[in-house]
Parts: structure tokens; C-alpha cells; sequence
């Protein structure tokens, strides 16, 4: 079982507008509405993988009852903490001449009995659980290390996985997880300085799972760099999965559903090279549709046939 948390929870609005101009009037020519939060669209792609998952997180009023109705109308399995607030919407415009913008709300401010009883609700499912997943933005005035706590809390029962940014990932970073899976912008602001090539997202996946020293994919556009620490071998290998990018009906979830194809390998107790060519290959299909995590299996086959893979720590030791 693979549980997955998202504090930040949201409605997501995805609004496909033919030749969007901002200050004018516009109509849409389509809406999807779907619940969403970085956690929630990882536990979607693992449904449509048809693994075991439970979403938690916290909900509010009624934007948070129509997220968890959503999920349940998916028969995506979920337990969340009802806070006394409004969960947030999120807006994204989607052109299909090319440009997409986001609108996102900040989310609501959270009590601390709320917290103490999303940690408590934690702890029980961990005690079922093989894999956490800590996702996605935290709300306002939710401390900057709940993530790290949380890390600590369970640990020692679960592989925990964490996908955040800034100050949280910082922290969580702190707590150890068994692996981090930021962006390329996201990484950077861990290194410090801009990746560029493969070499440039090698390093950073180096340091990054050095600081937890456990696992690190760092994804963008056209795959990932992965720093996977193989217990069989009692090291460490590093990865890259390519797959050129290509014009995406939407962005939007795509490195979500790539973490979630990633989690389905290794809940399957894939090799590595097979865990990644799935991970690519979701990453890939979810920008084929608006909604993240919203894919056709189909689609995914056929283009895990594509993902190239090579051993980049390799690639090096031939060069030296």
C-alpha cells in the first residue's frame, strides 16, 4: 500500500481557451474540474497504474467536500482531516496554440489541533502502509519543517518519499527520506547554480541525495537524472531517462505523474531501468490531455518503448 499526504489540497480548474489574451474577454471551450495537490495527482497516476494507494491529507468546506466526493467518484481511496477553513482552487488556462498560465491560490491557515490530528492519522495508516509520499506546497502558517516531522515520525516503519520545494524540501532534506524528487528549477534552488546539461543535473542529484543519502530524481521536460541508491550492490548508480519532449496539451501534473510511475516500479519491485522508462513514460502521456495524473495506459506503453536509458556514472568511468 502506498499512502500519499498533501496539506495543501485543491480544486483544480483546467480551462481550455483558444487564443487566451489577458484584459480582454474570453470563452472557454472546455472545463475540467478535478481534485488536485501534488499528492492527490501521484496517488491518481497510481490508481490508473492499478496500485494500491489511500490520499490524506486536509480538506475544508465546501471546496474540500468536493475534492474528497472527487476522489471518491475516481475510487481513489482517501482519509482526510476536515479543517475548518476553505481548501484553495487552482485555475490553469490552457491555449492549445501553446501557452498555458496558472493561477494558484495560496491556501487556507490551518489550526494546530487540525495538524496534530493529520500526524495522528499519519502514524495509523503508516502502521499499513510500504511507501509515504510527503507532497506539494504547505498551507500559510504551517511550520516550514512539518514535512522533516513527519519524515521522522515514521521512518523507521516506511520508505518515505518526499516531493517538495524550498524551505520544506530544505528541511525535509534534514529528516533523511529515502528519496527526493524536485524539478530542475527546484534542484537548482538546492545547488545553487543553473543546470544545464546532463552533467549539470547529474551533480545536482548527487548532492541533493547526499544530503538525505538516499535516492534523487531530478525531472524536467525531456526525463529525468536519477542518483538511485541500490542496496544489492550497497551503492549508489546514476541514471538518465530521456525522451524528447514534445508539444504538450498540458504541463500541468506531469512531473507528479512521473514520481507516481516511479513509486508504481518500485512498489513492483522493478529493476531501476525499468522503474524509470515507466516514470518517463507517465511523465509523457499526462501531457497529452488536460488534468494531472490523467493519462491513457495506452499511451503509456508506447512510450515507455522510447524512453532511452543510459548508466551515466558509466559514461564517465569510460571517459576517465
Amino acid at each position: 500500500m502506498i499512502v500519499t499526504v498533501t496539506l495543501n489540497a485543491a480544486l483544480d480548474r483546467t480551462l481550455t481557451v483558444p487564443n487566451f489574451q489577458s484584459g480582454t474577454r474570453n470563452r472557454a471551450s472546455d472545463a475540467l474540474a478535478l481534485a488536485g495537490g501534488k499528492g492527490i495527482n501521484i496517488a491518481r497516476t497510481l490508481k490508473r497504474l492499478g496500485e494500491p494507494v489511500i490520499a490524506t491529507g486536509l480538506a475544508g468546506g465546501r471546496t474540500g467536500a468536493s475534492i474528497i466526493e472527487g476522489l471518491t467518484s475516481e475510487g481513489i481511496l482517501n482519509d482526510f482531516v476536515r479543517i475548518r477553513r476553505e481548501s484553495r482552487t487552482s485555475t490553469a488556462v490552457i491555449d492549445p496554440n501553446g501557452s498555458q498560465t496558472e493561477i494558484i491560490e495560496h491556501g487556507p491557515t490551518v489550526d494546530d489541533d487540525e495538524l496534530e490530528m493529520l500526524m495522528e492519522k499519519i502514524s495509523y495508516l503508516a502502521r499499513g502502509a510500504d511507501i509515504f509520499v510527503l507532497a506539494g506546497s504547505l498551507p500559510p502558517n504551517v511550520p516550514e519543517d512539518y514535512y522533516a516531522r513527519v519524515i521522522r515520525e515514521i521512518k523507521s516503519q516506511v520508505l518515505t518519499a518526499l516531493d517538495a520545494q524550498g524551505p520544506p524540501l530544505r528541511f525535509g532534506l534534514a529528516a533523511d527520506p529515502d528519496l527526493v524528487s524536485p524539478n530542475a528549477r527546484e534542484a537548482e534552488e538546492i545547488v545553487g547554480y543553473e543546470l544545464n546539461d546532463d552533467i549539470d543535473l547529474a551533480g545536482a542529484a548527487d548532492t541533493i541525495g547526499s544530503l538525505s543519502s538516499h535516492s534523487a530524481i531530478v525531472h524536467r521536460a525531456d526525463g529525468c537524472v536519477a542518483r538511485l541508491r541500490e542496496p544489492s550492490i550497497k551503492g549508489t548508480s546514476t541514471y538518465r531517462a530521456y525522451l524528447p519532449a514534445r508539444d504538450a496539451a498540458s504541463t500541468v501534473g506531469s512531473g507528479d505523474a512521473l514520481i507516481g510511475g516511479y513509486l508504481a516500479g518500485l512498489s513492483r519491485g522493478d529493476d531501476p531501468e525499468t522503474r524509470l522508462a515507466l516514470a518517463v513514460a507517465c511523465g509523457a502521456a499526462n501531457t497529452l490531455s488536460p488534468g494531472a495524473g490523467v493519462f491513457d495506459s495506452g499511451d503509456v506503453e508506447a512510450l515507455r518503448r522510447q524512453v532511452q536509458i543510459w548508466r551515466l556514472d558509466e559514461v564517465a568511468n569510460t571517459a576517465d
